[in-house]
């Protein structure tokens, strides 16, 4: 069973930064990580993906630039790091681990590409 415990959730600013990690018990090299949030009152949207096996990222529109995901295999960890936070970012932020796709081992934002998930964790930006 793929365990994934999430840590670094929090409170700050607008404009402030945050670090999220996550770490999988267990992975290869045909797995996507991606890191997701919910927002009350919102479904749930897939914020940014890693290929576990290859460079391959994804970043939804409403954080590229602000956002970034990085994975540590020596540590079986993935983190986020979110820069130049908006009130628009306060969700519960989950990471998720998922499968990747063809010879070039690419990874969606979409949430039924992902089988495990973390415990989640609320991030809030206040102005």
């Amino acid at each position: 069973q793929v365990q994934l415990v999430q840590s670094g959730g929090g409170s700050v600013q607008v404009g402030g930064s945050l670090r999220l990690s996550c770490t999988v018990s267990e992975y290869s090299g045909g797995n996507c990580v991606g890191w997701f949030r919910q927002a009350p009152g919102k479904e749930r949207e897939g914020v940014a993906t890693r290929a576990t096996g290859s460079a391959f990222t994804t970043y939804s529109d409403s954080v590229k630039g602000r956002f970034t995901i990085a994975l540590d295999n020596a540590k079986n960890t993935v983190y986020l790091q979110m820069n130049s936070l908006k009130p628009e970012d306060t969700a519960i932020y989950y990471c998720a681990l998922g499968k990747a796709y063809g010879y070039g081992l690419t990874c969606r934002r979409s949430i039924s590409d992902y089988a495990d998930w973390g415990q989640g964790t609320q991030v809030t930006v206040s102005s």
